[in-house]
């Protein structure tokens, strides 16, 4: 486990590490740069991860589970809201569905902790849990990134997800996201891209999602403005902060 200041969970867990890139909201994903510099300090989990191209971290396309890191949340203390697989994407392609059926038996040995599921692929996400008598656990959450425009159709795939939470992280956030369907999803986190070459976020878009939780009663969250210096820029929406949480309902 590690501790994070991300802003909507409490610490990380990585069983997966590495990962490919699949739609524009990967392009500056913080994991490649991370994943780099964890090489560099010579972590040999993350060796041979990413790349140089262009004078920047890519991944390489390489996915190692890391047996080690399995049986962590066993061993900790306290419950926590975890995020799960922060450096990859559990529902990768390449991630054996026998591993994953692992990290879910972990997890339902651990009902204190929250478990945070974030894809880029709901449609196999959907798939393997639905097929692979992978039950649906109070503790874990399964949920989406949804970038732009162009890959709105993710939230179908989530939705034919059986989950006791669903939700959608709108980050980074590079276009309106109006026509979004927030139908039987539980919360949204919205949020600027941050760090170099970071894209632009505008406030209407951040308007046009928190009224599309109102009217689907979807928790809201807005975690940053992003920037290059996203300490600056805050995450102040209409001069407070916003940090709804879902509701259980099973």
């Amino acid at each position: 486990m590690a501790e994070t200041k991300i802003e909507w969970t409490d610490a990380t867990w990585n069983p997966v590490v590495g990962c490919t890139i699949v739609s524009s909201g990967c392009t500056n994903c913080y994991a490649m740069r991370m994943a780099s510099r964890l090489e560099a300090m010579g972590i040999e989990k993350y060796d041979g991860l990413t790349r140089k191209s262009g004078g920047r971290a890519v991944w390489t396309g390489q996915i190692r589970c890391d047996e080690k890191a399995l049986d962590a949340p066993l061993h900790w203390r306290g419950k926590r809201l975890v995020f799960v697989n922060s450096m990859s994407d559990l529902f990768h392609e390449d991630v054996p569905i026998a591993f994953i059926k692992r990290v879910w038996s972990v997890m339902a040995q651990t009902p204190q902790h929250t478990f945070q599921i974030l894809t880029k692929r709901p449609k196999r996400m959907a798939e393997v849990v639905s097929i692979n008598e992978i039950p649906v656990l109070p503790n874990v959450w399964l949920g989406t990134s949804v970038e732009s425009i162009d890959v709105l159709s993710r939230l179908d795939d989530l939705r034919r997800a059986p989950a006791a939470i669903r939700f959608v992280s709108f980050e980074p956030l590079l276009t309106s996201v109006r026509d979004a369907d927030l139908t039987k999803i539980d919360w949204a986190i919205v949020g600027g891209e941050s760090g170099p070459k970071s894209r632009a976020i505008e406030e209407t878009w951040v308007e046009e999602i928190e009224v599309l939780c109102r009217v689907s009663d979807a928790a809201f969250f807005f975690k940053q403005w992003g920037g290059p210096n996203k300490r600056k820029s805050g995450r102040y929406f209409r001069g407070r902060t916003w940090d709804e949480m879902p509701v259980l309902r099973m």
